[in-house]
């Protein structure tokens, strides 16, 4: 069964239940309620009653959770939670450093997508990305950059969170997960920032990102768009192929076309119908 296309998945507060409906209008391809950093500690089990009203009252709803990171007093009944809910479609789980962190997400029986954010998730990427019932990893930078002490926004700390960054993508590739997606960016105003940030996270491999606001969820669509240029090329790929009835390769203007050009041009327009 093919996984929907994601190039956003935008954050909304357990603790605002009247965001709820407007995150899930506000057109990202997920949706996922913040038991973590987005609510207080008071009021962490008031997020958990939040959802489940609005679930119950919207039986169609499909919504991710971010659970309390493994070791916290609310990660166990965070994931009893999400056990008991269908509508909770998957967890996105903080912190993790062990593929044990993930076989305990797991009995509950949804896809997790582990936030590598630490010196210790690095190091244990390879176990974490092959543990039963991940989908796909995602990229915490923001803390990633606190626990590593880099100077982020300069050269080196930049050089070493792509370095991060490509280990996410090598490891997902080898245990042939989805695309990861891109940590958040925090400057909600810099479209321009955010649209360059998302290019450079898709032109390493990686298939989206996460957001914190509806306004950045057309910037990171727009910044994963094919160009008409590509578009077109891909088009005339798709139609050489069909021409060429089945053949294994085939020159089109010169360029010859395999299984590997052709795969490419089917990605660009599953991307553009996004």
């Amino acid at each position: 069964m093919p996984h929907p296309l994601i190039r956003s998945a935008l954050f909304v507060p357990g603790s605002r239940p009247e965001r709820f409906a407007k995150a899930l209008a506000a057109g990202a391809d997920a949706v996922i309620v913040d038991f973590e950093d987005a609510v207080e500690e008071p009021l962490k089990r008031q997020a958990r009653d939040n959802l489940a009203a609005f679930l119950n009252s919207h039986p169609q709803a499909a919504l991710w959770v971010r659970v309390n990171a493994p070791g916290h007093a609310e990660h166990a009944d965070d994931l009893a939670f999400c056990r008991q809910h269908a509508g909770v479609v998957g967890v996105l789980l903080p912190k993790v450093e062990s593929a044990a962190h993930v076989a305990a997400v797991w009995q509950a029986g949804k896809p997790v997508w582990p936030i590598i954010e630490s010196a210790k998730g690095l190091l244990a990427l390879e176990q974490i990305a092959h543990a039963t019932g991940v989908q796909r990893l995602s990229f915490g930078g923001l803390d990633l950059a606190l626990d590593l002490n880099l100077n982020t926004g300069t050269p080196p700390g930049q050089m070493f969170l792509d370095q991060a960054r490509m280990s996410v993508q090598l490891h997902s590739r080898g245990a042939e997960l989805l695309p990861p997606l891109d940590g958040v960016y925090p400057a909600i105003g810099d479209q321009q920032g955010l649209h360059r940030a998302v290019r450079h996270a898709y032109d390493m491999g990686y298939g989206g990102a996460l957001c914190i606001h509806p306004a950045q969820v057309p910037v990171i669509h727009a910044a994963l768009a094919p160009s008409a240029e590509d578009l077109n090329w891909a088009r005339k790929v798709i139609d050489a192929s069909a021409a060429a009835r089945g053949a294994g390769a085939f020159q089109l203007d010169g360029q010859m076309i395999d299984a590997p050009v052709l795969l490419r041009a089917q990605r660009l327009l599953a991307l553009a119908a996004g």
